[in-house]
């Protein structure tokens, strides 16, 4: 009722065994996919996605992000770590898999990143990639309930809001920041990030707008279009140079399902490259060495792995000054109830409102740290609830790494997770820059408009106060931000996966199109980012022009 439901969605049956499309991977960017290359009434379209569908009714409510942050609709698989940063465990690096992908279980922020981003892009092959050429899909796909002009646009699909109920507590957080010097920032998707301001996130009249209610739930009654969850790809069958179908497991059983025109990976940037070279596509003596034939060699395929690696400064507060109140009862049905006759209240809220783009390196000429207030302690997964249970959490992100690390094979087994070796602080400008930035958000918390509500520093402990302190605990303590991307980037040099057009190299009538093909991440969440792929490689399919 609340999610896709009934739009033509199965699992372990297929209505046929043969499509001109199937797209794989039912995330961010594939919903997109599948639902525009549905728009034509003259192809049939196949939507598969390894997770469930998004029944789940904590998905569709914004204040329910500490459930899906932290839930069973988490895929967790071991990352390496670095040698400074072993702490006694294997780290695990998380990933959607439901119906929707990140956009169905992430913290909603909407933000695009800015120009030089894009030119950064087509400097390292991605031409046609400029700002210019990606501003007019994030303008189709946009419908903001504030905006309206050459940056923004109101009648796309994907809902972009304000957020109607801000917490007291992110709003003097925001004048904490402007009393540490930073500017107030009314739109980080203007084109310029710099200073402190409201989040919008892809919401629409209070409840989440994920890429599968945005595209796939209008499109529910095309009988073109077949959404199938539940289903695992196993590899795509590749045959005389040209990608003609999947194998995968549905229902318990080994199906294989062809594809008449071109087949779509958009299952992320560990599952693609992972799928890839299960079918034979990446660096030919890592594939050999697994006993698998090499279709195409192209080393590339899981290089250049990039990712947000994130520090999260942990606050008691000295009252119920955050949304940790509602984890008591009474509160918590009071919030619901709101909810449920309203559609407002604090359920409304993502419970990150606030943020700032800053300099951690001010040789930099655009700021490169991203900061989060999270109006509380604990929700996110890896994150500690305070003593006395009300808290709140300040997270920040070297948003630009330099660090890469790489996505290989552990066997040839599909069902065993790739190795994943981030390499986070491979490159030591990145530790640098989150230690500027930690000692950044630990001034933000000095000023007087957010003092008054706190009792005490818990992470890190109060007598770390050293940059030399704050290096080392930000070397053992930082945690992945859940941005992977970059293993199939774009280009045309010898150690690119794809072309612009998002055409695998070497083989016929395979594409990718998902986080993955980006050459370099972008400044801050990258979620509406993939929608904007989405939207391109639709109009690459289809042989469209913006």
């Amino acid at each position: 009722m609340l999610g896709l439901a009934s739009a033509r969605s199965f699992g372990g049956t297929f209505a046929r065994e043969s499509y001109d499309y199937i797209v794989v991977g039912g995330g961010s960017t594939g919903c997109v996919v599948a639902s525009r290359l549905s728009e034509d009434p003259h192809v049939s379209v196949l939507l598969l996605e390894e997770g469930p569908a998004d029944h789940n009714p904590y998905i569709h409510i914004p204040g329910a992000y500490y459930k899906t942050a932290q839930g069973s609709l988490l895929k967790r698989m071991p990352w390496e770590p670095g040698p400074d940063q072993a702490r006694g465990q294997t780290p695990t690096m998380v990933q959607a898999s439901v119906l929707g992908g990140g956009s169905s279980v992430n913290a909603m922020i909407y933000i695009r990143g800015v120009p030089s981003d894009y030119a950064r892009w087509s400097e390292l092959g991605a031409t046609g990639w400029a700002y210019e050429d990606v501003l007019p899909y994030f303008l189709r796909s946009e419908d903001n309930n504030r905006f309206c002009n050459e940056v923004h646009a109101a009648d796309g699909p994907l809902g972009v809001s304000d957020i109607d109920h801000i917490h007291p507590l992110t709003r003097a957080w925001l004048k904490a920041c402007q009393q540490a010097g930073l500017p107030y920032n009314p739109d980080f998707n203007s084109g310029s990030q710099a200073g402190c301001g409201l989040y919008q996130i892809t919401a629409k009249n209070g409840r989440r707008s994920s890429s599968a209610i945005a595209y796939l739930k209008p499109a529910r009654d095309r009988p073109n279009l077949h959404v199938a969850t539940g289903v695992r790809v196993t590899r795509v069958i590749i045959e005389r140079g040209r990608a003609v179908g999947v194998e995968c497991i549905a229902g318990g059983r080994a199906r294989i399902l062809r594809a008449e025109r071109e087949i779509i990976l958009s299952a992320g940037a560990i599952n693609t490259p992972k799928l890839l070279m299960l079918s034979g596509v990446g660096p030919a003596a890592h594939l050999a060495g697994h006993g698998l034939a090499v279709q195409s060699d192209l080393p590339g395929v899981g290089r250049n792995l990039q990712d947000h690696i994130e520090i999260s400064l942990v606050y008691q507060l000295n009252g119920p000054h955050s949304y940790d109140r509602y984890k008591k009862l009474h509160w918590k049905a009071a919030a619901g109830l709101h909810y449920a006759m309203f559609k407002g209240g604090p359920a409304s809220s993502n419970l990150i409102e606030g943020g700032a783009f800053w300099w951690g390196n001010r040789d930099e000429e655009i700021p490169d740290v991203q900061f989060f207030l999270v109006v509380g302690a604990g929700i996110e997964e890896g994150v500690d609830a305070v003593p006395g249970g009300n808290g709140c959490t300040v997270n920040l992100g070297q948003i630009r790494p330099r660090s890469r690390g790489e996505i290989t094979l552990r066997s040839a087994d599909p069902t065993a997770f790739p190795i994943v070796a981030p390499n986070y602080f491979g490159d030591p400008y990145d530790l640098e820059a989150v230690t500027d930035g930690t000692l950044a958000a630990m001034t933000f918390m000095e000023q007087p408009a957010i003092r008054s509500y706190l009792a005490a520093r818990t992470v890190p402990p109060p007598a770390m106060q050293s940059r030399e302190d704050i290096r080392a605990f930000c070397r053992h303590n930082a945690h992945a931000a859940l941005h992977p991307a970059g293993t199939c980037r774009m280009g045309n040099d010898p150690l690119a996966v794809v072309d612009p057009q998002l055409r695998v190299h070497g083989v016929e009538s395979l594409r990718v199109a998902d986080a993955s093909v980006m050459p370099t991440l972008i400044s801050g969440n990258p979620n509406a980012v993939c929608i904007m792929i989405g939207e391109r490689a639709s109009d690459f399919l289809r042989g469209c022009v913006p």
